[in-house]
This record gives structure tokens, sequence and C-alpha cells, in this order.
């Protein structure tokens, strides 16, 4: 198993910022990473839908020999993953929310959580804010309309900026020292977040997280790929548009590796 590539799934292109932080720490493995930006998004999807359709995704990478799947998705993460780990036993790594890290940043005790609906609703935030967030206030604001900004790699217009303006001025406006993103897509929106935010908010991103965790897991299973084994290919599905994904690959000096469309 430990030849075998590493599976990424996210409803889209957000994904890609955990597939960089998985590269970075383990350039030695093989990834696969589906994209299904032709469903995409699905921050406000029925559970049960997202766990359908993403039943068949899974079941696409397993036949593709994954011996771990990246779930690089908050919505995913919240509205599936248990059901897939009792279903599979391909280990499993989702997206966590970053509450401890930021609470360990936090100097006015005031957080911002900017996610989708779904990563808002789910168990695993509820759970970890009831756990962690004694005596700090967690002021929750749902993105809408910030994933679908991406996938048109919309990042810096005006109306990708009166959007984050609107969700986080008040944030900024309660006090916030630290702003939380729960949803992949967003960190591709950190440079007019920090513009917006200023200096003394400090943006939490999950994904250098993650990918320590998966590294973890593989060390665990005896399954990583070790440091004398040559420089790791990834190859990237999407169900959207292809030129999308070769386009934000390049912005992310990705460019060179095999990208494909797929329809399952």
């Amino acid at each position: 198993m430990t030849k075998q590539p590493i599976g990424i799934i996210d409803s889209g292109l957000g994904g890609l910022t955990v597939w960089k932080e998985l590269v970075q720490l383990m350039p030695n493995e093989d990834y696969l990473y589906f994209g299904d930006s032709g469903s995409c998004p699905y921050g406000s999807t029925d559970s049960e839908e997202i766990t359908r359709r993403v039943t068949t995704i899974v079941n696409f990478l397993i036949g593709n020999k994954c011996k771990m799947i990246v779930i690089a998705c908050n919505a995913i993460t919240a509205s599936s993953i248990d059901v897939l780990r009792k279903q599979f036993q391909t280990p499993f790594i989702g997206m966590e929310p970053a509450i401890k890290p930021a609470l360990l940043k936090t100097k006015t005790n005031v957080i911002g959580v900017l996610a989708t609906e779904r990563a808002l609703k789910g168990n695993l935030f509820f759970t970890t804010k009831e756990k962690y967030a004694k005596g700090i206030e967690i002021i929750e604001q749902i993105g809408a309309g910030l994933v679908e900004k991406v996938e048109a790699l919309d990042f810096h217009s005006e109306s990708t900026v009166n959007i984050l303006k609107n969700y986080l001025i008040p944030m900024k406006e309660k006090n916030i020292d630290v702003l939380v993103l729960g949803c992949t897509h967003y960190p591709f929106l950190q440079e007019s977040m920090k513009e917006i935010l200023g200096d003394k908010v400090v943006i939490i991103d999950p994904a250098p997280a993650v990918a320590r965790h998966a590294s973890n897991i593989l060390k665990q299973m005896h399954i990583k790929m070790t440091p004398e084994i040559l420089k790791g290919q990834s190859t990237f599905l999407t169900t959207g548009d292809i030129n999308k994904m070769k386009s934000i690959l390049s912005l992310m000096d990705a460019s060179t590796h095999d990208v494909r469309s797929i329809s399952i």
C-alpha cells in the first residue's frame, strides 16, 4: 500500500489549498485529487444528498487504489465523514474546526468563524465549540457566495471584496482578533481579507494541521512513503471546467501536473 496514492475530495477547487499543504509536507507521495465543481457548491446542500454523491466519488477513488482519503471540504466532513468511516475500511482524514488553535491566539476573547452553512451546522463544529470555547465569544458567519467566487477565479473584484466587507467588518467591529476559515475555498481570498481586517486580526487556515494529521496517520499505519523514493506525482480530476482547474493550478505553480475532466 505504501506506493498507492492519497485521494483528496472537495466540492470543487477549494481542496487544492489542502493538497498544497500535503505536497509541501509529503512531496514523495502520489495524489489523486477529485474536485466536484460540476456539483458545487455543497455548503447548503442536504446532508443525505452530499453523502450519496460523495460515496460515489469514494468508490471511484478506492477503485483507483487510494490508500487514504482526505476529505478536503468542511461541508463534506460535517455531513458525511462518520458515515464514510463506518462504510469503508480506508482511513479518512477530515477538516477540523480550528477553534482550539484560535483560543491560543486570541487576546480579546472574541473569535470570528467564516464558514459554509453545512459546516456551521455540523456536529463536529458544535462539539468542538462546546468543549473548548468556554468563556469565549464566537461570532459565526455563513460565507454565502464566496465559494462561487472562488470557483469563478474571482478573488479580487469589487463585488468579491464587497461581499467580504459585509461579512468581516461587523466581526471587526465586535473586536475579533482571530478569524477561523471554515471552508477550504476561503484561503484563496486571504489577501482581500487581510486588507479588510488589518494586521491585528490573525487568520487561521486549518489546512496545515490537517496535512500534519494525515502524515501522522500514514506513519502509524506504516504506509507512508520513505524520503528515499522519488518525488511523487499529482493527478487532478474535475467534473467542472477543466480550464479553470488548470488556471488555478498555474497560479499555485502546479501547472505541470496531469489535469483531466471526469463525469461520474
